[in-house]
């Protein structure tokens, strides 16, 4: 029941790709979600090239599975592209415009090439590119969100105007949720919020503690989290929209950053990783409006499994009672 394109195309057994989740995961995560059977994926932001190769490296010496590495636009580095090129599955772009240049480059490299939309004309636009696939982000989504609709609208207009195989992303962290979109038409879904308390992950106790505490109705699409990078819509738990706001000072803590520490600004954009120290409910808290399902930490293979065999289960029910 869970054999699609995207299954095909990627050599997956799940199609189930973890969000990669900047600053907070971990290659010991995308590890773990690849070896049983889903896409991990590593976030590229802020790794320099050498330390991004030696994480590629150590995960392949772990698994044979599936994992690819996301790059943000606004903070693109091209050495570290290369790297992520020749030592990934896939490798999947965010927030810019889609170019085809930089899809050949991947494919040069040997890697498959992703585009992060959220419209259909921006689906168009990676088809046009020579994507292998698309992720097709809903406002639900935590994080930074592209689109402007909700998944399921954003799905009606956007499957039928692409031939390469759709990822489903945005308030997506049960097996229901799952069986929805694939039966939808998607070929995949994208989780995000559901692994952020993995325990393989690298978030903040405390960050991890609000996720858990957090109902669907916690969260907030604003843009107040934009020191570093402006004009980008994100989604975060309402309540450290709050803590920040009557935060007295400019300076919330401060984050590693390689052997060295950095102050860490109101507003700014990392979320706090274990390293982290400060005002941690003061901080960027991304979630997505999956929120509410999260109600423990486990094990990165257990909530894939769990997701993926509800998912299953249901899509199973469903073929039968029709």
């Amino acid at each position: 029941m869970l054999k699609t394109s995207f299954t095909d195309l990627t050599g997956c057994r799940v199609p189930l790709q973890q969000a990669p989740m900047g600053g907070v995961t971990t290659p010991q995560l995308a590890v773990a979600v690849a070896e049983t059977g889903g896409v991990g994926m590593l976030a590229g932001v802020a790794i320099p090239a050498p330390a991004l190769e030696q994480m590629l490296d150590w995960m392949r010496s772990r698994t044979k599975g599936v994992f690819g590495v996301n790059f943000l636009m606004h903070f693109l580095d091209r050495e570290a592209l290369a790297i992520a090129a020749r030592k990934s599955n896939i490798v999947d772009f965010f927030y810019g415009d889609p170019d085809a240049s930089l899809v050949d480059f991947v494919h040069e490299g040997g890697a498959l090439a992703a585009w992060q939309v959220g419209s259909t004309a921006e689906a168009l636009a990676a088809v046009g590119a020579g994507c292998d696939f698309v992720v097709a982000q809903g406002i639900e989504a935590g994080g930074h969100v592209r689109g402007q609709v909700g998944l399921l609208p954003l799905l009606e207009d956007l499957l039928p105007a692409v031939d390469i195989p759709v990822v489903a992303t945005g308030g997506i962290g049960t097996g229901r949720s799952m069986a929805a979109a694939l039966a939808a038409g998607a070929a995949a879904v994208r989780v995000g919020t559901r692994f952020l308390v993995a325990d393989e992950t690298d978030a903040h106790p405390a960050y991890v503690d609000a996720i858990i505490r957090a109902g669907p109705e916690d969260t907030a699409l604003t843009d107040r989290f934009s020191v570093m990078w402006p004009d980008a819509p994100h989604r975060v738990l309402r309540s450290c929209i709050e803590a920040a706001e009557s935060f007295q000072g400019d300076v919330v803590g401060e984050m590693a950053v390689g052997e060295q520490r950095m102050p860490l600004s109101r507003f700014a954009v990392p979320a706090p990783s274990s390293s982290t120290t400060g005002e941690i409910e003061a901080m960027a808290l991304y979630a997505g409006e999956g929120v509410g399902t999260v109600r423990r930490r486990q094990p990165a293979a257990e909530i894939l499994r769990e997701i993926a065999g509800e998912a299953e289960g249901l899509l199973r029910r469903w073929a039968q009672e029709t």
